[in-house]
């Protein structure tokens, strides 16, 4: 793989649409999850149903998309994949039944994931180049938090400001209305980062170099003989279901820290926050050292973070240690996602078909969205209050524990390169 010359306008466009079309189906419903199961009118385990059918599309899409990647330039996708996702916010803004916003994640695991997800890990695999695959990867990780924060900033601002009462006071229409503002906006400014990649997310080379006419059995089953392919799989299988498990953080400061909904939106955008100070500091130093260590380290942060939360001692008094173990939870998610694509290189995957082993590798990896949402709504519908999200943190801790050994043979396989 050549060098690539470093475009930052290429990489600021990647971050920004990077996070962007996830805004409306994730970002949103993790800072205000109270809100949006009260606006809603939805319980755990109905807004955990409407993640399952946005992976049961996305799951196929992965695949589909993968090789999607490798025929067509990755700005073009991208582009659509966010004008689509923006589309979808004109009816989430109606608050539909339940039935209705189903169909509307279902069509969103089409928009952000067949048309989106591989062409952003290829054009981040290219301006990383050869000597740049921590940076790069770190950089759209952390950089896609800082895009996130800044939106769950923005809409708690908004959500605020159109609040005609006090948060603990408000009704649920004065909510709803607020919460229609956030929503709208969000779409608004969703689109014109469409416009901006279309037309000025360039590498600055030829894109035909990026691209094949056409992808062969004989190429796919090159890439299933690849070892790295299936660690990977469960690498970011792992991974994933930790960061799936950020979404009920503001659940937890309202209904154990006893927090109000705008103070548990502030936690989230907190936790958001977080994302981009781990993946910048994961970009400036990871190249330095071995990335699959750096991943080792990410999972038993996770570990610590999820068993403190199970432990019991946090409670409304020890504000300290509930931010603390917020942060420790954070490094581990959050470096693991900077760092589980950013590997690759390493596994000796061809760039040319980062695409069709990213469509493969996410047919398992991802596959939380499936079943993630429902088994912690499960949990914590069964269990009430406090014990239902240490049941959580532990579902947290053991998929770490799996990851962590598994990342542990993946450095064994390739510490040598």
């Amino acid at each position: 793989m050549k060098q690539t010359k470093k475009n930052w306008y290429y990489l600021i466009l990647l971050i920004l649409s990077g996070e962007a079309v996830f805004i409306l189906p994730f970002v949103l419903p993790r800072i205000f999850r109270p809100t949006v199961l009260d606006v809603f009118q939805l319980d755990n385990v109905a807004l955990g149903l409407c993640f399952s059918l946005y992976g049961l599309v996305a799951i196929p899409s992965y695949l589909l998309g993968g090789p999607l990647a490798d025929k067509y330039p990755p700005r073009k996708l991208i582009a659509i994949a966010l004008w689509m996702t923006a589309l979808g916010g004109l009816l989430y803004a109606q608050y539909p039944s339940l039935g209705t916003l189903q169909l509307l994640y279902g069509y969103w695991g089409f928009t952000t994931i067949f048309l989106f997800w591989a062409p952003m890990i290829k054009a981040t695999r290219v301006w990383g180049g050869d000597t740049s695959q921590g940076r790069a990867f770190g950089f759209l990780d952390g950089g896609r938090g800082l895009t996130g924060a800044l939106f769950g900033l923005l809409g708690v601002l908004i959500f605020s400001f159109f609040l005609v009462q006090d948060a603990d006071v408000a009704s649920l229409s004065d909510r709803k209305n607020a919460f229609t503002y956030v929503i709208y906006v969000s779409s608004l400014i969703i689109v014109l980062i469409g416009v901006l990649t279309w037309f000025f997310m360039k590498t600055g080379g030829d894109e035909r170099n990026l691209v094949l006419e056409r992808i062969s059995y004989a190429e796919i089953r090159k890439v299933l003989q690849l070892p790295s392919v299936w660690l990977l799989m469960v690498i970011i299988l792992c991974a994933y279901v930790g960061y799936k498990i950020t979404d009920i953080v503001s659940q937890y400061a309202e209904e154990v820290m006893l927090y109000n909904q705008v103070e548990s939106a502030k936690v989230g955008t907190f936790l958001q926050f977080m994302r981009p100070a781990t993946g910048i500091l994961i970009g400036l130093l990871v190249d330095r050292f071995k990335i699959t260590m750096w991943l080792i380290f990410s999972f038993a942060s996770c570990i610590i973070g999820g068993l403190l939360f199970a432990s019991g001692w946090i409670a409304p008094s020890t504000t300290m240690l509930f931010f603390l173990s917020v942060i420790v939870v954070a490094i581990g998610v959050y470096a693991a996602r900077s760092l589980y694509f950013a590997v690759m290189r390493i596994g000796k995957i061809p760039l040319v078909l980062t695409g069709t082993a990213v469509g493969l590798i996410s047919l398992v990896g991802y596959t939380p969205d499936i079943f993630a949402g429902p088994a912690y709504g499960y949990l914590l519908d069964s269990n009430p209050g406090e014990k239902g999200h240490q049941l959580v943190f532990l579902m947290l801790a053991g998929f770490s524990f799996l990851g962590g050994i598994t990342a542990i043979l993946y450095y064994r396989l390739y510490q040598r390169d």
